[in-house]
């Protein structure tokens, strides 16, 4: 119990810093709570005054009613006794007030339900801005997390970490009435069976520790099947993001079976752990609800040795103890979803405090590439236990295009990865016109390199939007020019709405030719001085490549240029060609040069443009 227990505060105490931005209206909800939670009681006690007021005080015989305590003033006593009696004397003698006088407890009754919608309205109004506020900073906190960490999680099951945040809301605006309303109920009920019948109240209630034992064991269970739960939940969004984006594949190699009884088998283990979650939820109620059921036999039993007692006393007071039964369950069923809350959401915790290895310098130093040489100083990395660059020394001068060429998993890619500071090197440095990139903001740095991937990435939004994010901000006038300068104007006017066509998920309405120019027009307006062409016409055909390369051959001119080339037909003409083996550089010179040499370059390149059929062994992958 005790263990379960530190959970629960230490999730409570998270939740108070969530809420300490809107405290008011959080304190003020609480405070609304407390009047809800003494608003049975005070209904009770106005039917009680009114009876006794009208019908006079003959019609509470035999009730044994809470007196005013004595610690307040005489004086005060006694103005509450003139007040009582003179209610009753204007009551006896006219209907008109007897009728005014009963017109208080629908009025209270209402005062109540106002009371309690102010407090479902505070906290559910705290509780929309907090796991607003939480989702938007675990967004942006993974967003700034490096590219490390997302090539080692999973899409899917990021997306459900932030859904889980739907728990803290649930917990904030429903459970948390609850724990507020619930036990201000269990004391006001105690307090008015201690002041009827002290005795029997202490009988009735020696059986309560016992309701221990099974909060302690299944709200542990509740806790771990929550977790697990939320864990298949994941596997679950994992399994259908991976299916809809592979949609293609699944259909051209049958596999929709193999897909749905994946799915299947994630839906049924998180069935059988949500039903795990709702035996420990629902469980310990209906034992309380026993236990209890003893404690009022016991009670039975001392009456049946005490046959002095008056009985309808006994009533209400037997109505006193029976109304304890719905808080006590109800903060049964709390505490089993707080325990499940906890465990739920200490993922997302646990992504926030998540640390980011890329972080701004304290002081940054600013950075001007216009103009600037690049230097690869002595530079090392490694992907953890797998060394992939070895002691580059590379020197790329202001305007100037260079390409890096070799096999598959040379580092080609890693090299233009540590200049957009994606990751920092192991060993040596990445420096622009002799300032080291690990002192510069990475807003700043990035803010002066364009990039034009292989793989487009386009969003679910217009041609004019996904040309303009290359730099926000930017007019309608620059977005256009741009997007002739990249030989995409014609196509885009062709298309019904032109500029404000919606291009769909991925741009799934264009070619990748199109695809490929509105990337090119896109680092066109960014108008940065570095551009990192990464495999940028591999993909296109050879008609579609030489439309998309002179857009390219207008974007890199007056910037300096570092291409990662699979078509080595594309870099021929570059003014330095860097070959990398086995994440070392090889070779260094001009394409003329390299073939004379006769290393690894010219290999490469007989196996592209020479090979014959007959030649034995698959040619190299240039990627």
């Amino acid at each position: 119990m005790g263990h379960n227990r530190d959970y629960v505060i230490k999730f409570l105490r998270k939740l108070w810093e969530l809420n300490r931005p809107y405290k008011g209206r959080f304190l003020l909800g609480v405070f609304f709570g407390v009047l809800t939670g003494m608003g049975q009681m005070a209904v009770l006690g106005t039917v009680l005054f009114v009876i006794g007021v009208v019908f006079g005080k003959t019609a509470l015989a035999g009730v044994h009613l809470p007196t005013v305590p004595s610690w307040v003033p005489a004086s005060i006593q006694a103005n509450l006794g003139e007040f009582y009696n003179s209610m009753s004397d204007h009551a006896s003698r006219s209907h008109v007030w007897g009728i005014a006088i009963l017109g208080l407890i629908p009025l209270v009754v209402l005062l109540r339900g106002v009371v309690a919608y102010l407090n479902s309205y505070l906290l559910g109004w705290v509780a929309t801005r907090t796991t607003c506020d939480l989702r938007a900073k675990l967004f942006e906190h993974l967003l700034n997390l490096p590219l490390s960490f997302f090539t080692g999680a999973s899409t899917g099951e990021l997306i459900s970490r932030n859904n889980d945040i739907s728990i803290l809301q649930n917990m904030i605006a429903v459970s948390l009435v609850t724990l507020i309303q619930a036990p201000v109920t269990i004391i006001t009920w105690l307090a008015v069976m201690v002041s009827l019948e002290s005795k029997l109240t202490l009988i009735s209630l020696v059986v309560f520790p016992i309701c221990a034992i099974p909060i302690s064991i299944y709200s542990r269970k509740g806790r771990l099947a929550s977790a697990n739960s939320q864990t298949e939940q994941a596997a679950l969004s994992r399994v259908m993001l991976e299916s809809f984006t592979g949609n293609r594949i699944i259909k051209a190699y049958n596999l929709e079976g193999v897909v749905v009884d994946q799915f299947k088998a994630s839906l049924n283990t998180f069935r059988s752990n949500f039903m795990r979650v709702i035996r420990a939820t629902e469980t310990p109620g209906p034992l309380i609800e026993f236990v209890g059921a003893i404690g009022i036999c016991g009670m039975f039993v001392y009456l049946m040795l005490s046959p002095d007692q008056n009985f309808f006393g006994l009533a209400v007071f037997t109505g006193a103890l029976l109304s304890l039964y719905p808080p006590i369950k109800a903060l049964t069923r709390l505490y089993s979803q707080v325990t499940q809350a906890e465990g739920a959401t200490q993922r997302i915790f646990d992504l926030l405090a998540t640390p980011n290895t890329l972080i701004d310098p304290a002081k940054p130093v600013p950075l001007r590439a216009a103009g600037a040489e690049i230097h690869f100083d002595n530079v090392s990395f490694d992907y953890g236990s797998k060394m992939v660059l070895h002691n580059i020394n590379l020197k790329v001068n202001p305007g100037q295009m260079i390409a890096l060429v070799g096999p598959t998993g040379s580092g080609k890619t890693t090299l233009t990865n540590l200049l957009l500071r994606f990751y920092d090197p192991t060993a040596g440095a990445v420096r622009i016109g002799g300032v080291d990139l690990r002192e510069v903001a990475l807003l700043e740095l990035r803010s002066q390199i364009a990039v034009v991937t292989q793989d487009v990435i386009l969003f679910n939004d217009t041609i004019r939007n996904n040309i303009a994010c290359g730099r926000p901000g930017a007019s309608a006038g620059e977005v256009e020019a741009a997007a002739r300068h990249a030989h995409a104007h014609e196509f885009i006017m062709d298309k019904a709405g032109g500029y404000e066509a919606e291009i769909g998920e991925k741009g799934v309405t264009l070619s990748g030719g199109q695809k490929q120019r509105l990337s090119i027009a896109r680092a066109i307006l960014r108008n940065a001085p570095i551009l990192v062409l990464d495999e940028a016409t591999s993909s296109l055909d050879n008609e579609v490549e030489r439309a998309v390369q002179v857009a390219l051959d207008g974007l890199m001119e007056g910037r300096t240029t570092i291409c990662i080339a699979h078509r080595l037909s594309t870099v021929q003409h570059a003014d330095l060609i860097v070959v990398l083996d086995n994440g070392r550089i090889v070779e260094t010179g001009r394409h003329a040069d390299l073939l004379a040499l006769g290393g690894l370059y010219h290999k490469l390149y007989n196996l592209q443009f020479h090979q014959s059929p007959g030649e034995n062994g698959p040619p190299h992958e240039i990627t």
